[in-house]
C-alpha cells in the first residue's frame, strides 16, 4: 500500500495547496456528498460526519488507498456560516462576524479503503474579529474576493487583517485542513511523512 499515493476527497485549492506542504504525492478527486445539515446535529457533528463521508465516497474508486476526507463549519452564535457565493451575502457575514468570535470547526478523516478502517480528529479555532465598518468590509470583499470560503474571508491572504487574534492549535485548519493532525492520523496507519 506504501506505494500507492494518498487519495485527498476534495476539489478545494485550498486543501490541495496544504497538502503539497507535507512533499507527498496525493491525488485529489471531488466526491459527491450531500452536505445538508441533520435535525438537531451540532456544528462539530457535521464537519466531522462529511469529512468521514467524503473519504468513504471515494472507497470504490481508490480500493487500495489511504483517503483523506476533511471538512469545515464556522459557527457564529449558533448560527453556521456558509460560503457566501457572492458579495452582498458575504458582506453581511462580516457584518455579523464584526467584533465577534467565529468558531470554526475542521474535521479530518483517513480511511484505509481496503480494510474499511478509518480514523478522525477534529481541529477547533477561534477567530476573534476586529469591529469592522461597512466600508472595511466592502473593501476588504473586493480586493480578496472570498465567494468561496467559510466565514467570507481568506486567512491565508488579506483576511488577516480583519482579525483580532486567532486561537487554534494549527494554523492551517483555518485555511481547511489541520495538517498537525493529519500527520498524526496517517502515522497510525504507517505512513509516517518524515
Amino acid at each position: 500500500m506504501s506505494a500507492n499515493p494518498l487519495i485527498l476527497a476534495s476539489s478545494s485549492p485550498y486543501r490541495q495547496e496544504l497538502l503539497h506542504k507535507l512533499k507527498i504525492d496525493f491525488i485529489a478527486e471531488s466526491p459527491a456528498v450531500n452536505e445538508e445539515r441533520l435535525a438537531q446535529e451540532k456544528p462539530e457533528q457535521l464537519a466531522v460526519r462529511l469529512g468521514i463521508a467524503k473519504a468513504h465516497a471515494l472507497q470504490n474508486r481508490y480500493p487500495e488507498h489511504l483517503i483523506i476526507g476533511s471538512d469545515q463549519v464556522a459557527v457564529l452564535q449558533d448560527r453556521l456560516l456558509s460560503k457566501p457565493g457572492d458579495r452582498d451575502t458575504a458582506i453581511r457575514q462580516l457584518q455579523l462576524a464584526s467584533g465577534h468570535c467565529v468558531e470554526f470547526f475542521t474535521s479530518v478523516c483517513v480511511l484505509n479503503s481496503n480494510t474499511g478502517q478509518y480514523l478522525t480528529d477534529l481541529d477547533i479555532t477561534y477567530v476573534y474579529f476586529k469591529p469592522l465598518t461597512l466600508s472595511q468590509i466592502e473593501r476588504y470583499i473586493d480586493l480578496d474576493t472570498p465567494f468561496d470560503c467559510a466565514g467570507s474571508f481568506k486567512a491565508e491572504s488579506l483576511g488577516v487583517a480583519l482579525f483580532e487574534k486567532v486561537l487554534s492549535e494549527d494554523s492551517n485548519a483555518l485555511i481547511g485542513l489541520p495538517l498537525i493532525k493529519l500527520c498524526g492520523l496517517l502515522e497510525k496507519f504507517q505512513r509516517a511523512i518524515l
